[in-house]
């Protein structure tokens, strides 16, 4: 069924609408679990929107599989969406860092509110994102070090290759992840691909773990895979690799491969004199778990990280 999250007028007599389509079994009992799987945050991660139409497709072909709820919002920014923007159009806004919200606040702040009014109760949130246009990411959950305990039994469910648990910073408690875990409903922040663009490979590996952990959960009881068993890390172990140069960067290495200490990542090149302006080596053994994917850098771009320690 499909449901109006929250709907605020635009000029021109527009209407902005979120919307979400509610899967549930035919004979309810009222007592069922229920997950929202929640993307389009950022108008420019794409990957979640194939993610969405994938989970949808494959609940209806066997919808007498389904035991809970499934509620599917694949465009929480659906202005930005439509215009490839990353955050709100003509508020140079991310909307993922205005959350909780406020119900007296802005237009930006009045939604907010309302989708975190709409998802709470839920007994899991999926957040799903994409990288930017810059950087290519492995599938891989994020997850704050507060609510690791928690958090990390789930997301082995989930078919990842990797989960990093991180430090806390001040920037996330303004999430939509931070503010769902400290009001009780799980979330987890899955990354992958890069912006502009769907990885259908990428794609289709997280769907299979959307339909396990439902399994795990009671909400489904069709076929699953097995997952996959995920890396899991925190910061300490993260190597991150920035540009001392501004130009055209040739990476040498491949996505999520072995690399040793010393090898070369790649090189930053200037093409008006031919000169190689940073020849870049890794800092440790480890697999390259983000690699720069637009070539133009400038001096402290993010060309890379690397997890240490391991070698597939």
């Amino acid at each position: 069924m499909i449901e109006t999250v929250v709907s605020s007028a635009l000029p021109v007599d527009e209407l902005l609408s979120i919307k979400k389509n509610r899967l549930g079994p035919e004979h309810p009992t009222g007592q069922e679990k229920r997950i929202c799987i929640v993307t389009g945050t950022h108008g420019d991660e794409l990957e979640g929107q194939f993610v969405c139409y994938e989970v949808n497709r494959r609940i209806q072909e066997s919808m007498e599989c389904l035991k809970g709820i499934v509620d599917i919002y694949p465009a929480l920014n659906p202005l930005g969406v439509d215009s490839i923007t990353r955050g709100i159009p003509k508020f140079d806004l991310d909307m993922n860092r205005i959350f909780p919200g406020n119900k007296d606040g802005s237009m930006a702040e009045y939604i907010a509110s309302e989708i975190v009014e709409d998802i709470e109760g839920a007994d899991l949130c999926i957040d799903i994102h994409s990288s930017n246009i810059f950087l290519k990411e492995i599938p891989q959950v994020r997850i704050s070090e507060i609510t690791a305990e928690k958090l990390v039994p789930l997301a082995r469910f989930l078919n990842v290759d990797f989960i990093w648990v991180h430090s806390a910073a001040t920037v996330l408690e303004a999430t939509l992840a931070h503010t769902m875990n400290m009001r009780g409903v799980p979330t987890l922040v899955v990354e992958m691909g890069v912006g502009m663009r769907i990885t259908r490979h990428y794609c289709d590996q997280l769907v299979e773990g959307i339909f396990t952990l439902m399994k795990e959960l009671g909400i489904w009881d069709g076929y699953a895979t097995e997952p996959r068993e995920p890396v899991i890390s925190t910061d300490g172990e993260v190597s991150f690799i920035n540009a001392e140069a501004s130009g055209i960067f040739i990476p040498t290495v491949g996505h999520w491969k072995n690399v040793r200490k010393g090898e070369p990542i790649g090189d930053i090149v200037e093409p008006l004199t031919g000169q190689i302006l940073q020849h870049i080596d890794s800092p440790v053994d480890g697999e390259v778990f983000t690699l720069r994917e637009y070539p133009v850098v400038y001096e402290g771009s993010l060309i890379a990280r690397i997890l240490g320690g391991i070698m597939k």
